[in-house]
């Protein structure tokens, strides 16, 4: 088993956490499964996403399905559109607020990777909270969190339809573009591009 504690400080270690995700991303072969409680990945993130699942990886998101904040529930809902477009399925957990913060890929490749860690893949994470992740290639270790996970999205997710999606009523979309906009409004004063 190789591991290793990747860091985010606003100091020496400002981005490594969002590299190690980009670079597992972009190596993967066949899947990439990611539970994450907030979910807004910057420009970079999403296009690796979009990369990965029109190269034929198969790439499924566990989120939060239940409103718990009005920023993070919304300003994540307009990216959903474009890695939906991609085939990106995308899954909402329903039971109880998610505070997952994991992903897997390849687990049953020949290089499997897996991260655990306090690090959400959104502005708040990897630009401005101190954050450990700790990445691991094992396939033992790959394998089970997949599973896990897996049996998560089978029984306690609902699968978003891109078809609902595209046709959600105007209030919820007018509430996601004003809490996206919001989101970009405070990264821009705050000096940070993401």
């Amino acid at each position: 088993m190789r591991a290793a504690l990747v860091l985010r400080d606003n100091v020496r270690n400002r981005s490594r956490i969002e590299k190690a995700y980009r670079r597992a991303i972009g190596a993967a072969r066949h899947e990439i499964i990611i539970a994450n409680a907030y979910f807004l990945p910057g420009g970079k993130l999403r296009r690796a996403l979009v990369l990965a699942a029109r190269r034929g990886v198969r790439v499924r998101l566990l989120l939060q399905g239940r409103y718990e904040y009005f920023m993070q529930y919304h300003a994540a809902r307009p990216v959903y559109g474009a890695l939906l477009a991609a085939g990106v399925e995308i899954h909402e957990y329903e039971p109880s607020f998610l505070h997952a913060k994991v992903a897997v890929i390849d687990a049953q490749g020949d290089r499997p990777w897996a991260t655990v860690g306090s690090s959400n893949l959104d502005p708040l994470s990897l630009l401005l909270a101190r954050e450990a992740n700790v990445v691991v290639e094992d396939a033992a270790f790959a394998t089970d969190l997949r599973q896990r996970l897996v049996h998560a999205m089978q029984h306690a997710g609902r699968r978003m339809d891109p078809a609902r999606y595209a046709g959600r009523p105007l209030r919820q979309r007018v509430l996601d573009r004003v809490a996206f906009g919001l989101m970009r409004l405070a990264l821009w004063v705050t000096g940070n591009r993401y």
